[in-house]
């Protein structure tokens, strides 16, 4: 995966007809700066608004994925923005001069194309991930559909699809690196059932609908008059069915093109989470509604993750410098890990360490490629919060906090020279008898990178 955030090196346009609006349109996608994210904008109206591809957007779900804001709709929006994440692009304006994204072949093929004639170009600025932190799962047991996220150092997807069609059966389909989405799923079409057609028609959905844009899968017997009458529907002079049971003898792409096309709608539906992931998504029957709602509850876990990050500001004066905290610390160089406290109350703690690439344990620990050891980041968060635990006698001076133990301990990312290490320390439960249980997090920036429960016991020197 790109560690920076990518944009185009030039502006490239397609052109068709909208699936259900049936509308021809030009869509161009235009290079973007640093931190500007998935927009759309519809240049054929007044004012010619933009539209975040966000899921809070998210207006309706018939057949397809819309957004609206500014009093402005697009369309299935989810083939699109398959095509940007699988081009791995963060930044990036999408102009409309109509209603919805043309279909091309019903994939995201055309895009990713489109995307890779012109080039991508790294941008000077760190992308900004969500990593699912704990495992988070969404179930809609009325529709038998399952969907689950959990922790990972990558983007990978599984889906698995049981449509109970003697023509499809259950067919399963993966993703194990987002930089293999535009070989192994970008071209694989949109399809709907042969008994659907007319539900859909009769809803005024594909009117740009055409065998040539989609499957349609045939799961019964079919009368010549009813061929006859699709292709009628279809403007063809004749409707054909394969044994298999595919109208007009289309050839599948790959056996299991319909899973991976849900796999395809499934990571543009997931793009409106308006970041990148990290995580390993597991999905059963999923569909857009489905998918949907799943993104909003990744937002939501996103969102509380944000809100825990403390908030540090270099500008302001610590409450404890690093004078004060020598006074309370009895750690000198080099096991001194806190450079200075900027939250201290009676239940939480906040503090910083600036790591550099001077520090001693560099010279031996990985010298080609240095990472701060994991044990030192459990020393330093110990050092925060045994500032915590001093600061409720009055005379800290006077007594020592000794580390007792750590439970469920997990590191997420590394730390590297030039990071800022925040770290902050809870109470979990009141002091008693001397003995303080905290939680820890440390964050790198807005990342996560280290957290566990910490056991530690207050003492008096003299005893």
């Amino acid at each position: 995966m790109n560690i920076k955030q990518h944009t185009i090196k030039e502006p490239v346009t397609v052109s068709g007809v909208g699936l259900h609006t049936g509308v021809e349109a030009n869509m161009t996608f235009q290079p973007a700066k640093v931190g500007h994210g998935m927009k759309f904008q519809r240049i054929d109206l007044p004012g010619q608004p933009t539209v975040d591809a966000d899921v809070d957007n998210v207006v309706d779900l018939s057949r397809g994925t819309t957004i609206e804001q500014n009093e402005a709709r697009i369309n299935t929006v989810e083939h699109t923005l398959a095509a940007l994440v699988g081009s791995e692009i963060d930044n990036i304006l999408i102009q409309l001069d109509g209603p919805e994204p043309p279909i091309m072949d019903g994939s995201s093929k055309m895009f990713t194309e489109a995307i890779n004639r012109v080039g991508t170009i790294e941008q000077n600025a760190l992308r900004n991930f969500f990593e699912v932190p704990e495992a988070l799962i969404y179930r809609d047991k009325a529709n038998n559909v399952e969907i689950a996220a959990l922790p990972l150092d990558n983007y990978r997807v599984t889906v698995m699809v049981d449509y109970n069609s003697p023509v499809l059966g259950s067919q399963h389909a993966y993703l194990n690196d987002i930089s293999d989405f535009n070989t192994d799923i970008a071209s694989c079409r949109t399809f709907c059932f042969l008994h659907e057609l007319e539900m859909l028609h009769a809803k005024n959905l594909i009117k740009g609908g055409d065998l040539n844009n989609a499957i349609v899968v045939v799961d019964r017997v079919v009368k010549d008059n009813e061929l006859d009458a699709l292709a009628k529907l279809f403007n063809k002079p004749k409707v054909e069915v394969k044994k298999e049971g595919i109208l007009n003898n289309i050839e599948l792409r790959y056996r299991n093109e319909p899973a991976r096309h849900k796999l395809l709608d499934l990571v543009g539906d997931l793009a409106l989470l308006g970041r990148p992931i990290k995580a390993q998504i597991l999905a059963a029957r999923p569909g857009h509604a489905a998918n949907v709602a799943f993104a909003k509850k990744l937002k939501k876990a996103m969102l509380e993750s944000d809100s825990n990050v403390p908030r540090y500001d270099p500008k302001l004066p610590p409450v404890l410098d690093i004078k004060q905290v020598l006074s309370r610390l009895p750690h000198r160089y080099p096991f001194l890990l806190v450079d200075k406290i900027f939250h201290l109350d009676d239940d939480s703690v906040a503090g910083v360490k600036n790591v550099s690439i001077n520090e001693p344990f560099f010279q031996g620990h990985f010298p080609g490629n240095p990472v701060m050891p994991g044990v030192l980041q459990i020393e330093a968060m110990a050092q925060v919060g045994g500032i915590l635990v001093l600061n409720t006698v009055p005379d800290p001076e006077n007594y020592w906090t000794m580390f007792l133990g750590v439970e469920n301990f997990k590191f997420r990312k590394m730390v590297l020279p030039g990071d800022t290490l925040i770290i902050q320390c809870n109470l979990l439960a009141p002091i008693k008898r001397g003995i303080a249980k905290m939680r820890g997090t440390g964050y790198v920036g807005k990342q996560l990178v280290c957290e566990g429960s910490m056991i530690a016991r207050i003492v008096r020197k003299d005893t």
